[in-house]
């Protein structure tokens, strides 16, 4: 018989991530036989897969050396998959401004060189959502976040710009100008960047003198741009105020 995908059984990620699940779920102290019993997976293949989370610090051992903890570099994935909280007097200062606002507004969190939308309107939520996280060339939150990470920092812009659309900023040099404009002006901008007929405002959340650990954006259509911008200097004013009900 030929090869057939379907049939070559779990992966070695699959099954790294089951072994993380089995030890999660026995707790401290699980052993590889522990591991190889809950599984029903070959004790060489179990042996070899633990010592490897454990050289990637995944896993840890006891200080009896027979079983397994969970390590610190799960905590990564777990930041990664938790979605973001923020208290119920900073939602109510968005609301606040929502209300004397034409326009849509979110709230877009920034972690460990990533975007986490942390308050999506719910009136007018993101349309672009995943392309927002993947694409921060192309969005004003990502270009905001951008302009303030060391360049050894920006893990997206490595390989060629992706172009989500026609207008999309795919010139290397043409962004970082752009990056260094972000940084005087204090404001991130994108039109038709994301997506055709879309344009955005976002502005800095951050404590004085601290890092920006976060976008508050505005959308709206691209012909009402002039009219989201007429709105800057009262989203910075609410960024102000947010940034000690979040961080």
């Amino acid at each position: 018989m030929g090869y057939r995908p379907g049939n070559s059984g779990p992966s070695t990620a699959s099954n790294s991530l089951r072994i993380l699940e089995t030890v999660a779920r026995l707790g401290t102290g699980t052993t590889a036989k522990e591991i190889s019993d809950a599984l029903q997976m070959a004790p060489a293949t179990v042996y070899r897969m633990v010592n490897a989370l454990v050289g990637d610090e995944y896993l840890v051992r006891t200080a009896d050396l027979r079983g397994f903890a969970l390590g610190h570099a799960i905590s990564g994935l777990i930041a990664a998959a938790t979605p973001p909280n923020i208290s119920t007097a900073a939602r109510s200062e968005i609301e606040k401004f929502r209300t004397g606002n034409r326009f849509p507004v979110h709230l877009i969190l920034i972690q460990n060189a990533s975007l986490k939308i942390a308050d999506d309107d719910p009136d007018y939520p993101l349309q672009m959502k995943f392309e927002v996280m993947r694409y921060p060339h192309a969005s004003a939150a990502g270009k905001l976040m951008l302009a303030h990470l060391d360049e050894s920092a920006r893990p997206f812009l490595k390989g060629p710009l992706a172009e989500v659309t026609r207008h999309t900023i795919t010139n290397r040099s043409v962004l970082e100008k752009q990056l260094v404009e972000i940084r005087v002006a204090g404001q991130a901008t994108e039109i038709n960047e994301l997506e055709e007929g879309s344009s955005c405002l976002a502005l800095p959340v951050n404590l004085p003198n601290g890092p920006v650990q976060a976008a508050l954006c505005l959308s709206g259509p691209s012909e009402r741009f002039s009219a989201i911008c007429e709105r800057a200097e009262a989203a910075r004013v609410t960024a102000t105020r947010l940034a000690p009900l979040i961080f």
